[in-house]
């Protein structure tokens, strides 16, 4: 492992033991959720949660979707990116890498369920 590698795979595991960012995470995993839900589904503040958002939408492990909510306010709906995580230990070495979901792909495939149920 390079000292590059070495250096991305700490800030990695330091994003990852951060309590925020892995209930974000999380919760952004089951369902796209507004930063409000996160701040109340993580019990931390509208700062933090947008602090910790930053951080993750920096390395690509959350997506923002813009939509419009029942009574015409703008919202901002936050989605986790993350498909798997792994970590390995060898020669007395730690190892992150992390796959992303491609949102490309999953448009797609959602496009293709839809055809087919509908045929």
């Amino acid at each position: 492992m390079t000292t590059g590698e070495n250096s991305q795979s700490a800030a990695l595991f330091e994003l990852f033991a951060d309590d925020y960012s892995r209930e974000i995470l999380l919760a952004a995993d089951e369902d796209p959720r507004t930063a409000k839900e996160l701040s109340q589904r993580c019990d931390a503040s509208l700062a933090t949660i947008y602090r910790r958002i930053s951080t993750l939408q920096e390395h690509g492990f959350i997506r923002v979707h813009s939509t419009i909510g029942s009574g015409g306010e703008h919202k901002q709906l936050f989605e986790t990116t993350i498909e798997t995580l792994h970590v390995a230990l060898s020669d007395g070495e730690l190892e992150l890498s992390v796959e992303t979901r491609d949102e490309l792909a999953d448009n797609f495939t959602t496009l293709w369920n839809n055809f087919r149920d509908n045929i």
